[in-house]
Order: C-alpha cells, then sequence, then structure tokens
C-alpha cells in the first residue's frame, strides 16, 4: 500500500449483512486503488516462489514470514471486496435539499462560544483530526437532517450543545 495514502479501515461491526459503507467520490477512488495493490502484493509474493515449509528439520522462517503476509493479504482483500460491493457513493443533495445537513455536508457549528467546523462522512472515511466525523458518531448522528439556527444537543457527558451556523455541499 503506497505510504502517502490513508488506508481505509473496516470497523469490527463492518461485516453485518445487509450494511452499506457511504464513501465520498475520493474514498471510493483510494478504496479501488488499494484493493488493486494488496491484489498485485498477493501476487506478486506467490508467483516470486513460496520457500520449502522445511529447512533441514525446522520450520523455514522465510516460509512463515510470507505465509502470515499471504493470510495479512487475503484477509484485507476479502475486506476491500465486501466494502466495494456494498458501497454508496456520498453525492451532493439537489439544490433544494441543500440546506439540511445530510452525508458530505460541510457543516459550521458554534459550540460554547467556540466555533467548529465538520464534514459528515461514512465510518470508513472519518478522520476528527481532519474534521472529519462519521454520520455513526453522536455528533454526526446528532447533525442529520437539521438545518441552519438549529440547535442540537449531543447527550454525552457532559451535555453539550451546537448551534448550526453554515451547511456547505
Amino acid at each position: 500500500m503506497p505510504a502517502h495514502s490513508p488506508s481505509i479501515t473496516l470497523p469490527a461491526n463492518g461485516w453485518a449483512s445487509g450494511r452499506k459503507f457511504y464513501l465520498s467520490p475520493k474514498g471510493l477512488k483510494r478504496t479501488k486503488q488499494e484493493y488493486e495493490s494488496f491484489k498485485k502484493l498477493r501476487f506478486l509474493k506467490t508467483n516470486k516462489g513460496i520457500p520449502n515449509v522445511l529447512e533441514s528439520e525446522d520450520l523455514n522462517p522465510e516460509y512463515l514470514s510470507i505465509q502470515e503476509d499471504l493470510s495479512f493479504l487475503e484477509v484485507r482483500i476479502a475486506e476491500m471486496e465486501h466494502i466495494l460491493k456494498n458501497v454508496k457513493l456520498i453525492k451532493s443533495p439537489v439544490k433544494e435539499k441543500q440546506d439540511v445537513i445530510d452525508l458530505g455536508a460541510k457543516v459550521k457549528v458554534k459550540v460554547q462560544e467556540q466555533k467548529q467546523s465538520f464534514e459528515i462522512v461514512g465510518s470508513l472515511e472519518a478522520d476528527p483530526v481532519l474534521g472529519k466525523i462519521s454520520n455513526d458518531s453522536p455528533v454526526g448522528k446528532a447533525l442529520l437532517g437539521h438545518r441552519v439556527g438549529d440547535e442540537v444537543v449531543v447527550v454525552s457527558s457532559p451535555k453539550t450543545i451546537y448551534k448550526i451556523r453554515k451547511i456547505k455541499y
């Protein structure tokens, strides 16, 4: 996997039957690239020849290492295939609905007199450090469906009120 692109991580409950994975166009492209790079790596590892299991009477450490790598690659490839089969692309809503927060919205809020900005994304692309919050997170769930001027209460310890200031797609 290229070092410069962030990895899409499948959440622990990601294998749930019928679950959709919401991705932006960039996230979908990155997921497809990661999938292809894993398949290519698996091909390279299996085609260069797998060493013998035994080296004299001991297990060959190179064989064990390659088997571990292949096992990891098979799991990641299966995860990527599952994601790609169940992906739902995040698109901007029609103009008449752009005043309501939905996936893909960039939202400016006021929290305890401090201004904050979020982008509402699917759980695979969430990165709170970059201001990308999941639609499954408490704040993301609370903001969905609201409009500018609404005050949204997020029940946590302590209770937090988010005043929506701006929505942009």
